[in-house]
């Protein structure tokens, strides 16, 4: 029989260290030289350089998270069978922390193309027709991706204006987790521009190596 309930997580630490957690790991990674550096285009311009920054930075911020869920499962499966004090924190924490990565991780899959698509026919094809039916479709997915921005800005301002909560004891704010598909909506934004010039100068120089020869 469950005796107690051991340590429960302040709300404002558990938001607090999603936070700054990911930016300890990142500066020692930096001062260790052992985070790779972003894949820019040889001839990517500004633009494109900051805005492949954000989406690598982005994905690499989010999936430090994963290093959270360990410990805290640790930390439930001592607490229970060894003191008998189970938490009443941690899978709630956790699958939040993991629906939260996967919003903020869109942004890093369309930079590294890690997406699922069909790649039968566009393989077969040459760079500048690839570059040309990116461009062509890119309407389709900004009208997708700015659907996702006002739908989560929605979600966000209902949720934040009722402080939303979860129905669990532990009773978490579910506002920041509103906030993060908005947020996740704009990151893709952001990507989706960076690619959209990319595939615009990829077929204009093709078009001017054809002119040239």
């Amino acid at each position: 029989m469950i005796e107690s309930v051991g340590f429960v997580m302040p709300h404002w630490f558990y938001w607090g260290w999603l936070a700054v957690m990911p930016l300890i790991f990142i500066a020692w990674g930096n001062a260790q030289k052992v985070i790779p550096d972003v894949p820019y285009l040889d001839d990517a311009g500004p633009v494109e350089r900051a805005l492949d920054w954000i989406s690598d930075r982005s994905g690499l911020f989010v999936a430090l998270w994963s290093v959270n869920a360990v410990f805290a499962y640790t930390y439930e499966v001592t607490a229970r069978y060894l003191f008998n004090m189970p938490t009443i924190w941690v899978h709630e924490s956790s699958f939040l922390l993991f629906g939260m990565q996967y919003m903020l991780g869109g942004a890093y899959g369309l930079l590294h193309g890690s997406h699922v698509r069909v790649d039968v026919i566009y393989t077969r094809l040459t760079r500048r027709t690839q570059a040309a039916i990116d461009v062509f479709t890119s309407v389709f997915f900004f009208i997708f991706v700015i659907a996702m921005c006002t739908t989560g800005a929605r979600f966000f301002t209902e949720s934040l204006a009722m402080d939303e909560r979860s129905v669990e004891t532990w009773q978490i704010q579910y506002w920041p987790v509103k906030g993060m598909m908005l947020l996740g909506a704009i990151l893709i934004v952001l990507a989706g521009i960076a690619r959209l010039i990319k595939d615009i100068r990829i077929f204009e120089k093709s078009l001017k190596s054809e002119a040239q020869a």
